[in-house]
């Protein structure tokens, strides 16, 4: 065997040889069979060799999505710990509730940071289509399609919206009628 420019191994065949005894034609038909035997096995076991390279791709391919989620669980963890041993506290006053509602903040936080899970809170931006969902439209002081309050944050993974952010959306403010005047 030997390599082409790109590569690829090629079988080297042989000059055909000049000697006498394979000069005869019976000589040359044992020797083109011989030559198509070993053909013949070399391309079944390439064949072989390439069914099993696409196999463990696929057999791969299946791992990563069976276990894409895995690191993302492993974050998540703490934070489940950190509400089970909330419920199991026998007799827990407002306050320690509220530390404890606020590390398991934190933690979810910290999941989601290292997931690269963002928040859309977009109070005060321009309205964006693609990143919002305007439920409802306000007059207000503000520049006409800026958001003026968000009902519900937004999510992305990335730069993939997994949840839009419902917004309410500012628009002009209608000219007031003139006050009629009091009846007599």
């Amino acid at each position: 065997m030997s390599e082409t420019p790109n590569g690829a191994a090629e079988a080297v065949v042989p000059p055909p040889s000049s000697e006498a005894g394979d000069a005869s034609p019976e000589g040359q038909l044992t020797a083109a069979r011989a030559e198509i035997e070993r053909l013949k096995e070399d391309f079944l076991r390439a064949k072989a060799e390439t069914e099993n390279i696409r196999r463990r791709a696929a057999d791969d391919v299946t791992r990563a999505h069976k276990f894409a989620l895995e690191g993302f669980a492993g974050t998540l963890l703490p934070v489940r710990d950190s509400l089970e041993a909330a419920l199991a506290i026998e007799a827990p006053t407002a306050e320690s509730l509220r530390e404890g509602v606020a590390i398991t903040g934190r933690q979810l936080a910290a999941a989601f940071e290292k997931a690269a899970l963002a928040e859309i809170a977009p109070a005060g931006h321009r309205f964006d289509p693609h990143l919002h969902q305007a439920i409802s439209q306000v007059e207000s002081d503000e520049p006409p399609g800026t958001v003026v309050a968000v009902v519900q944050k937004g999510y992305r993974l990335h730069d993939r919206v997994i949840r839009p952010a419902l917004v309410v959306v500012a628009r002009e403010r209608s000219a007031a009628a003139p006050e009629a005047p009091p009846a007599a």
